[in-house]
């Protein structure tokens, strides 16, 4: 059975990067290049940072205003919170896929680069191509860790959302309030946290972004 499960990862990673290679040459041949791609994707990542920025400021204030209860349905405010913390989980999901969208091209595009060094003749140019290569890693390597850094920052925040989302759902009454607003100062440091490394990452992926024009 292991061996089954191991060859089918095996095959899946194949399938994986043929397809991959396929797609960065399909998209050569019309004139759109690995570092093209790689600039895109730093923007689409950029612009996903963005949106789940704000994503998770405006759970925040809907966190806010279920603490504030002051009557009405309770069903109706677990509702509001569940679909700001499902809406949360859907958009931190999608950063870390473009965040694995950026790593992949740029893995590409630096393997490309690297072979493609060592076909010089003139060891001047050879010299240069390496020196630009170096520094461009360099800037990725400042940049994606930014963008993991911020990531991690999600998860202690949709942990608690979730807790105090289902916490909320087996308990409608006063104490399950009185439970979220506990919670509340620690939401707010991990929210404000999370905002500040997502504008810090968000600042790495517009250098990042004109250092490749």
């Amino acid at each position: 059975m292991k061996r089954i499960v191991l060859a089918l990862t095996l095959f899946s990673l194949i399938f994986t990067l043929g397809c991959q290679k396929a797609y960065y040459s399909a998209m050569e041949k019309v004139g759109y290049d690995k570092r093209e791609i790689l600039s895109d994707r730093v923007e689409n990542a950029r612009e996903s940072q963005q949106d789940a920025k704000e994503q998770f400021a405006n759970a925040l204030e809907r966190y806010k205003s279920v603490v504030n209860f002051d009557g009405g349905e309770l069903e109706e405010k677990y509702e509001i919170l569940n679909s700001e913390y499902e809406t949360s989980e859907a958009m931190a999901e999608d950063v870390r896929d473009r965040i694995e969208s950026v790593e992949d091209v740029a893995e590409a595009l630096f393997e490309e680069w690297a072979d493609e060094i060592t076909q010089y003749t003139s060891s001047k140019l050879r010299r240069a191509s390496q020196q630009k290569l170096s520094a461009t890693k360099s800037r990725y390597n400042k940049l994606i860790r930014a963008m993991k850094k911020a990531s991690a920052k999600m998860d202690p925040v949709l942990h608690a959302f979730k807790d105090q989302v289902l916490y909320l759902k087996h308990n409608l009454n006063a104490k399950a309030i009185a439970s979220l607003e506990g919670e509340l100062t620690t939401i707010q440091s991990n929210v404000g946290t999370l905002i500040k490394e997502m504008e810090k990452s968000i600042a790495e992926a517009d250098a990042f972004i004109k250092t490749l024009e």
